[in-house]
């Protein structure tokens, strides 16, 4: 009896345990948590999925700033444009750091070296000016266009031959050979034969993309670090073979350079331009920072550019009035006797005006990449402690009806008139602020001239067994379709005659 009357306790100590905790968070001005908590993982039982579905309905109930305690992670949610704002316009300094000591960072992130997860600090800025001078300025990516229009009529002489295409499959093949033929001058899919290099490459960047849905629990509660060691076994064999693959592509490099095997005109490759900063800085321009370059361009370009195009392509088959208007556009700028070029889409609003909405329904990331705090500071009136991972739900703030009306339904209309795709903070698909995406102006490019040539060029249907995805299936990290699309497609008519002469 006695050992009954003291489980009689223990509710009453537990909901002490949580009473004490929801107190101590409001002494201390922190934003709202949710109530229970559990020891040792915390908040961890509400992010399971990991998905921004999983994100938004928490936000729904319990307000759009909140603080969860990720295991031993503090966390701050943030799910409207005005927080949003505080972080990353405001506090934009503080919010400038990575998390530290995960496995994604140690084995993707080259030691939490890479432009993608290194902290802000000398090295960072340093790997920024690189990407953004260097490598994915306007003038650099200019000199490259003529690189993205071969790709493209190559894409449609492939595409003419077919009937029913999986669109993802062949779009992504032509985005990562645009990005191989923009580093090393090569190209590698799309081949009659599919070179041992070409197979390795893709392999690498489609296991990169896996890697980014791995759950790792000792991130958040570093004493189950050991039940991480499955996932450290895959990090370790990708970076292994990852890093084959680097040195093979960089040796490539260095052996044109001394047969004087290379382009020195505007299409000199960009690993080419890296190695000539190595030359005159080895110390800093180590090999290990142009892999780390190489890699995040590699993976970054191709992955998010065919999700969008992916999308927009399903929501316009979806749409047929859309794919008409837009096309009727192209047809009376550009005509019929030759094929859309990227100085043409300063002259097309409609067609930019559904990437926006595309971007909109459909951000790259659902949540943009995690920022940490280096100090602390008030976000939406609220204290946040230095140390705070920050998660900001883009995807929500942009399907949100309280900013935008009707936002299920696809309607590039709402962006008529809107200059660029960023619309205050309720709307910043590549992000904000020092660590904005910089390969934005590139991933903007390749979706119009994608997106254009193909509309000009084909009739294009959904294949009857390609049902309508729904876009509240959201299960994805990276925003993938949850089912590929798969088109009918056919040469236009009027363009038959330019397509068999490109």
């Amino acid at each position: 009896m006695e050992g009954t009357s003291y489980l009689a306790y223990i509710p009453i100590l537990v909901a002490l345990y949580l009473a004490t905790i929801h107190l101590t968070g409001k002494l201390q001005k922190l934003p709202p948590s949710p109530f229970l908590y559990i020891p040792v993982i915390g908040h961890l039982y509400l992010a399971i999925n990991g998905n921004a579905d999983t994100l938004t309905n928490l936000s729904n109930r319990l307000g759009p700033v909140l603080y969860l305690w990720f295991g031993s992670r503090k966390t701050l949610l943030v799910s409207s444009p005005s927080a949003a704002e505080d972080c990353l316009n405001k506090n934009d300094l503080v919010f400038c750091n990575r998390a530290s000591n995960t496995l994604a960072g140690k084995y993707r992130g080259y030691d939490d070296n890479s432009l993608n997860f290194a902290s802000y600090g000398p090295h960072w800025r340093n790997l920024r000016k690189i990407a953004t001078v260097e490598m994915l300025s306007s003038h650099r990516l200019h000199s490259l266009a003529a690189i993205r229009a071969d790709e493209l009529r190559l894409l449609v002489k492939r595409l003419c031959g077919m009937t029913n295409v999986v669109m993802g499959s062949e779009i992504f093949d032509t985005t990562l050979n645009i990005m191989t033929r923009m580093l090393f001058g090569e190209r590698y899919y799309g081949l009659e034969t599919c070179s041992d290099k070409a197979k390795r490459l893709k392999e690498f960047v489609v296991e990169s993309i896996r890697l980014v849905t791995l759950t790792c629990i000792g991130d958040d509660v570093p004493c189950l670090r050991w039940l991480d060691w499955r996932a450290e076994r895959r990090f370790r064999e990708y970076t292994e073979k990852r890093d084959r693959l680097m040195v093979e592509l960089m040796e490539e490099q260095r052996n044109k350079r001394k047969e004087n095997d290379v382009d020195t005109n505007n299409m000199k490759p960009m690993v080419q331009t890296l190695l000539e900063l190595q030359d005159s800085n080895a110390e800093y321009y180590r090999d290990r920072v142009i892999h780390s370059l190489m890699a995040d361009l590699l993976i970054g370009s191709s992955e998010t550019s065919t999700n969008i195009l992916e999308w927009a392509f399903s929501l316009l088959l979806d749409h047929p009035q859309i794919l008409n208007k837009v096309r009727t556009e192209i047809d009376n700028h550009v005509g019929y006797s030759r094929l859309i070029e990227e100085p043409d889409l300063n002259h097309l609003p409609y067609l930019r005006c559904i990437i926006n909405e595309t971007l909109r329904m459909h951000p790259p990331l659902p949540c943009l990449f995690p920022h940490q705090s280096s100090t602390e500071c008030v976000v939406a009136g609220h204290r946040i402690p230095s140390g705070t991972f920050l998660l900001i739900n883009i995807h929500a703030i942009q399907n949100d009806p309280k900013f935008w009306d009707d936002p299920q339904t696809f309607k590039p209309e709402r962006f008529q008139g809107v200059e660029g795709h960023k619309i205050g903070y309720k709307m910043m698909p590549f992000g904000s602020g020092r660590r904005s995406c910089p390969g934005e102006g590139l991933a903007i490019r390749v979706m119009g001239m994608v997106l254009g040539t193909l509309i000009q060029c084909l009739d294009m249907e959904r294949a009857e067994d390609n049902q309508l995805v729904k876009m509240a299936q959201n299960e994805s990290f990276n925003q993938s379709m949850p089912k590929p699309l798969v088109a009918r497609i056919q040469p236009r008519h009027v363009m038959i005659d330019l397509i068999h002469k490109v």
